[in-house]
């Protein structure tokens, strides 16, 4: 297996991926619903630091330093989404608070957010200034996104690819 800082074989010489059909209406595609979501830098910030462990609000703001009204907003909108969900904690002599945990929607972008943060070190390192590694705590091994497909060989082949509408 190739290790994250290693770039995808055929990525810079791929054909566009085949397309079996003339148009798919923005309505039907699940990746413009899926950034109508979670698509924007303060969701995507929130998304990483859940995936660090922070739930805190207080620490959350501290962390990425986006405005109390900001994150409240785009907290309330990933609660919504069913992608968090709000747990109430108290601290001796403090009022009930709440924290935010991950649903398992939630839990089924870490793929996505490895995948993006694997294409900002490869495509945009000059931005990149003390990223992380993101192993396996069995192996210590570096995990990387990968398309996979239904018999669980890696397609990193891009004129492999193809794309049609669902019946």
């Amino acid at each position: 297996m190739k290790a994250m800082t290693e770039p995808v074989e055929n990525a810079a010489s791929a054909a566009p991926v085949r397309a079996d059909i003339d148009h798919v209406p923005p309505e039907c595609c699940a990746l413009i619903n899926a950034v109508e979501v979670i698509g924007d830098r303060p969701s995507l910030l929130i998304l990483r630091e859940m995936f660090f462990g922070v739930t805190r609000f207080d620490v959350m703001q501290k962390e990425l330093g986006l405005s109390r009204t900001i994150l409240a907003d785009r907290l309330a909108k990933l609660v919504d989404a069913e992608i968090l969900r709000k747990v109430p904690y108290r601290e001796d002599g403090q009022r009930t608070r709440f924290e935010y945990r991950l649903r398992r929607k939630g839990v089924a972008l870490l793929p996505a957010i490895i995948a993006l943060a694997q294409w900002g070190r490869f495509y945009e390192p000059a931005l990149v200034d003390g990223d992380v590694d993101i192993f396996d705590r069995v192996s210590g091994g570096l995990i990387r996104a990968a398309l996979v497909n239904a018999d669980g060989e890696v397609v990193d082949d891009y004129r492999r690819i193809g794309v049609r509408m669902k019946r």
